[in-house]
C-alpha cells in the first residue's frame, strides 16, 4: 500500500488488478473498487467524514489521475502507479467477461448500454438507468440497490458518478445481499460507447486528458478543472510539510 492524501491506494499496475479481478468467482464475497482522481481527492479532504468511509471500505483503492502522480513525485512524495479506470473497464470487458455471464450497469443511457452490448458481444446485460438525484430519494436509491442484487452479476459497473457511486457500493457491502464485484467507472463507459470521445493517447500519457475533456464540455467541467481540483496542489504541499515536520520525508 501507498499512503497519499489520507488514503491507503493499492500499489498494482493494470496487469494485476486485471488479474486480481478476473480471478474473482461470482460467488465471491461482495467486494468494490474504487479509482479516486483529483476531484475525488479535493472533495475527501474538504468533507473526510462523508466521503472517507466510501473510499477506505472499498476493497481495492487505484489511482485514476497522471496530474496528481507526477505532482506528488515532483513533491517528493512517493505516488501509486497510475491506473486509469477506463483502460480497466476496457480490459476487462475485452478479456475477462464473458458474453454469456450476467453483466450489470447502473447508470447511462439506454443507448449507452446497447452499444457496450454491441461493441463486446454481451448477451446477458442487466441495464437500470436511476433518476437525476437518485441518492437523495430513498425509494429510487433502492431501487437501484435492489437492481444490483437481482442482477445476480459476476461484475456491476456503476456509472452513476461520483460519490453517488460509491454510496452505492458501500450501501450493497453493508447490507450483504449480493455477491460479486463492483467496479465504480464514472464514465468509462460512455467512452467505450463511443458517445465521448476519449482524448488521444499522447494527451492521456502526457496528463492532459482533463484539457481535452473540458474542450469538450466546458459548460459542464469548467468549475471542476479550473476552480475546484487546482486544490491538489495545495493538498499535496501540505502533505509534503507533514512528513517533513515528522522526519518521513
Amino acid at each position: 500500500m501507498i499512503r497519499l492524501l489520507g488514503l491507503d491506494f493499492d500499489e498494482m499496475e493494470q496487469a494485476a488488478a486485471l488479474a486480481l479481478l478476473a480471478a474473482r468467482p461470482a460467488g465471491a464475497p461482495f467486494a468494490y473498487l474504487v479509482t479516486p482522481n483529483a476531484d475525488h481527492l479535493v472533495r475527501l479532504a474538504r468533507d473526510p467524514a462523508r466521503y472517507g468511509p466510501l473510499y477506505r471500505d472499498a476493497a481495492w483503492r487505484l489511482l485514476d489521475s497522471r496530474v496528481v502522480a507526477r505532482l506528488a513525485r515532483l513533491l517528493g512524495l512517493k505516488a501509486p502507479p497510475v491506473v486509469p479506470g477506463s483502460d480497466l473497464t476496457a480490459r476487462l470487458l475485452a478479456t475477462v467477461i464473458e458474453p454469456d455471464a450476467p453483466l450489470a450497469m447502473l447508470g447511462g443511457s439506454r443507448a449507452t448500454a446497447a452499444a457496450i452490448a454491441a461493441r463486446y458481444g454481451l448477451r446477458a446485460l442487466h441495464h437500470h438507468d436511476p433518476p437525476m438525484g437518485f441518492d437523495a430519494d430513498p425509494a429510487a436509491f433502492e431501487a437501484a440497490l435492489r437492481f444490483v442484487e437481482a442482477s445476480a452479476a459476476r461484475f456491476t459497473f456503476l456509472c452513476v458518478g461520483s460519490p453517488r457511486q460509491e454510496m452505492v457500493a458501500r450501501a450493497l457491502l453493508r447490507r450483504g445481499r449480493v455477491r460479486g464485484t463492483a467496479l465504480c467507472v464514472g464514465a468509462s463507459l460512455r467512452f467505450l460507447s463511443g458517445e465521448e470521445a476519449r482524448a488521444p493517447r499522447l494527451m492521456q500519457r502526457a496528463g492532459m486528458e482533463w484539457a481535452w475533456r473540458l474542450a469538450q464540455d466546458p459548460k459542464r467541467l469548467a468549475r471542476r478543472y479550473l476552480v475546484d481540483d487546482p486544490a491538489i496542489i495545495g493538498l499535496l504541499w501540505r502533505e509534503r510539510s507533514a512528513l517533513r515536520r515528522a522526519g518521513r520525508l
